[in-house]
Parts: structure tokens; sequence; C-alpha cells
């Protein structure tokens, strides 16, 4: 045997024959060799089994975790939507109120919120749209800050007015004195006992006699008595040039000199004077000229 070369001697535990296997340097070399690199493989494979299974739950983890950021967005994004939404009825109700109240719109807002074109976040990735709807969102709710800072003061401007013309008001008839059906209105019309056209200084209500009558705004009675043509009358002054009359009640509940308040009781329906059947004629006066009621009534 060479000098390069190895026995080993198999000794079975039954038997006294001993067997002997010769095995070269070279071949012992190269299964020495052979199963240094089956551990080190298998080391290998068992350290890259373990680290992307560690990646596959990191990316499981990124991926549950960019759901729920886009549900967080998306959540946010309809806030936003909302409270837009919120701002323009704001806006509409602030002007209603400017032209009731006769002031000045205030500045627009359509140059922090006109936007428009293509939605460029379809062409970008994930990633880019989510950056691209965060920066949009800041935006927007800028856009929003600025435009309510400017509707608290606009509010505000109109809170002052209101509250400086509170009494004015108060004393601008508004309301409808009864309820019932208008068989008449202001203006011309045909005389329902002359046949012939003339001018109707105020409004008829219809409704049955004894219906209440409330005072539609605050003010003072100046007159209760009987008039010709309308039977029993009520007049009360609110001031401003203000006044109203009410004819053709059935009975009369307040007297010269009170003050009442709008939704006080007046008086009941009635058919006294020059009538055709049970209502009530009502009246608005400004500095004396009779105007049309309906300018007035609000509800």
């Amino acid at each position: 045997m060479g000098k390069d070369s190895y026995t080993v001697l198999i000794v079975p535990k039954k038997s006294s024959n001993v067997k002997r296997l010769h095995i070269s340097g070279k071949l012992l070399k190269g299964l020495v060799g052979v199963f240094a690199f089956s551990v080190l493989a298998s080391a290998y494979l068992l350290y890259d089994y373990v680290s992307v299974k560690s990646q596959v739950w990191q990316v499981k983890e990124l991926l549950e975790e960019n759901e729920t950021q886009k549900g967080q967005l998306q959540a946010f994004s309809n806030k936003v939507s909302t409270l837009e939404n919120q701002m323009v009825k704001l806006r509409k109700f602030d002007a209603k109120l400017r032209v009731i109240t006769n002031l000045e719109q205030p500045k627009s807002m359509e140059p922090y919120v006109g936007v428009g074109g293509p939605d460029e976040r379809k062409l970008l990735d994930y990633g880019q749209r989510r950056n691209v709807i965060v920066q949009q969102m800041h935006s927007d709710l800028d856009n929003l800050s600025v435009e309510a800072a400017v509707q608290e003061e606009s509010f505000s401007e109109l809170m002052e007015f209101l509250e400086d013309k509170k009494s004015m008001l108060a004393s601008t008839p508004s309301v409808w004195p009864v309820r019932g059906w208008v068989t008449s209105n202001f203006g011309k019309r045909l005389s329902p006992f002359t046949g012939k056209y003339k001018n109707h200084d105020g409004m008829d209500v219809a409704t049955r006699t004894g219906t209440p009558i409330v005072a539609p705004a605050d003010g003072r009675v100046t007159y209760v008595g009987v008039e010709s043509g309308y039977g029993k009358l009520l007049v009360i002054d609110h001031g401003y040039g203000l006044a109203t009359r009410y004819g053709h009640n059935s009975k009369i509940f307040v007297k010269i000199g009170q003050k009442v308040k709008r939704g006080d009781k007046l008086a009941a329906v009635g058919s006294t004077g020059r009538s055709t059947g049970p209502h009530l004629h009502y009246e608005v006066r400004v500095n004396g000229v009779p105007v049309n009621p309906r300018n007035y009534i609000l509800n």
C-alpha cells in the first residue's frame, strides 16, 4: 500500500472475521471535502431560508401597514371633502343673510379652491401616489383654514350687524298673524260689493270665526275701536315707521298703549264691518302708506 492510503478495520460484533477497507488519501480528502461542502451548503441554505422567511414577514407587515395607511388616508380625505361641502353650505347661508341684511359680500374664496386638470396620481406608483395625496390633503387643509378664518370674520360682521338691528328685526312684521286661506291679495281687485276695480290696501285671510290673531312683531297698540268698513279695528305701531292694521275682528284682547311681543294673542277672527264672511283684513303701512304685507312675511 502507498503512503497515501488508509486502512479501516471493520470488526463485526458476533463474528471474528475482521474486514479491512483500504482508502486512498486522495479519496479520503475528497470525502472530507464533500462532507465539509455539504455542511457549509446546508448552513447557507438554512440561513437563506430563515432570511427569506423573515423578509416575507416584513413584506407582509408592510403590506398590512400600507393597507391600514390607505384606509386612514381615505378616511381623512373623506373628512376633508365633508368639511369642504360644509364650507360651501356656510358660504351660501352667509350670502343669503347678506342679501337680507343688505350687506356687501365678503372676499371670494374661489382662488383658494378653484383647481382642475387631469389626475396625475394615476400615473404614479403607490408610494408616490401616497405622497401626492398627503401633500394634496395638507394643501386642502390650508385652504380650509384660510377660508374658515374669512368665514369667521364674515359671520362676526353679520353678528355685529344683527345685534345692532335686533330691535328693528323684532319690530318687523315677518310672520303670519293668522293661518288660513288668502282670498284677496294686495293691489287692484274687483270689489265684491260694487263689482268695480278698486285698490285693496291689505290682504284678506279667511278662516273660522274665533281663530286667534297673533302679533307678527313687537310693538305698541295705538288704536282699538270700530271704523267704517273695517268693523272692529286694531292698529299696532312697530316703530321705524311700520304699523299693522287688523280689521273685521269678532273680539279684541288688547288695550291702547299696551306693549305686545311677536306671537302675543291680539284678537279673534270675525266678520264685523263690511264683510262677506269671517276673515282677517291685514295691512302693513310704512310711514302711513299701505304696502304689500307679503314683502315682509318670511315663514
